[in-house]
């Protein structure tokens, strides 16, 4: 059974056709790259897939149940989506990390807030820091560890290591490898030709709102 199941999903915005008859079945622990020219759909699609906007047409199923069924918000806590702009709000960087805390009625465990900050080459001096004094590198790395205070079943990654140096790029790659490999389904949309293989057992092309091929790699 697969864990997410896209069925003939169609999207259209302001009369345009988005999104064309697109049907991927993803099982647990598949680590799928998603690449295809800028302006392909890619974006709209993992919106969809987070349950932040609905398809025109198709279905959008989850464990086997329909999308419709769910609460969206108790969707959000298994399937997370970072964006490729982040989106910090409030002042501080602790305001966004607590965030995950707060929507669960739960007090923020500042060990595990600590020990992903230190996993993201990041110190514990940076929950005072205000976001308007973060670059985009640093503010990547916030939405990311945001994202993962709570690990999702699937996560949802577009293109979040655009924003940031080699070094970083580097540390961000392992721990999504680290992540897939500790059971979380990974889709992540990258342009980099090198990056879609690297860690991926599958490489789903879209182009102009259409699937044009998934090539299973391992």
């Amino acid at each position: 059974m697969s864990l997410l199941e896209l069925k003939n999903l169609c999207y259209v915005h302001h009369n345009d056709l988005i999104l064309e008859n697109i049907s991927l079945s993803i099982n647990s622990g598949d680590f799928v790259s998603l690449v295809g020219p800028s302006g392909g759909g890619k974006s709209t699609l993992f919106k969809i897939c987070s349950h932040l906007i609905s398809p025109t047409s198709g279905t959008i199923l989850y464990k086997n149940k329909p999308f419709i069924e769910y609460n969206p918000v108790e969707l959000r806590k298994n399937i997370s989506y970072c964006f490729q702009t982040p989106q910090l709000f409030r002042d501080t960087v602790m305001d966004n990390l607590n965030f995950p805390y707060a929507i669960r009625n739960m007090k923020a465990d500042l060990n595990r807030i600590e020990k992903l900050l230190h996993t993201f080459s990041l110190d514990k001096n940076y929950l005072n820091k205000s976001i308007e004094n973060l670059s985009g590198g640093e503010k990547q790395r916030i939405a990311l560890i945001r994202t993962l205070i709570f690990k999702p079943e699937i996560l949802l990654l577009d293109e979040v290591t655009s924003a940031l140096d080699v070094e970083n790029t580097l540390i961000v790659e392992d721990v999504i490898e680290a992540l897939n490999k500790d059971d979380i389904t990974i889709l992540w949309i990258t342009h980099n030709p090198e990056q879609s293989v690297k860690f991926a057992n599958k490489v789903v092309t879209i182009e102009s709102g259409r699937i044009k091929s998934v090539e299973v790699i391992r």
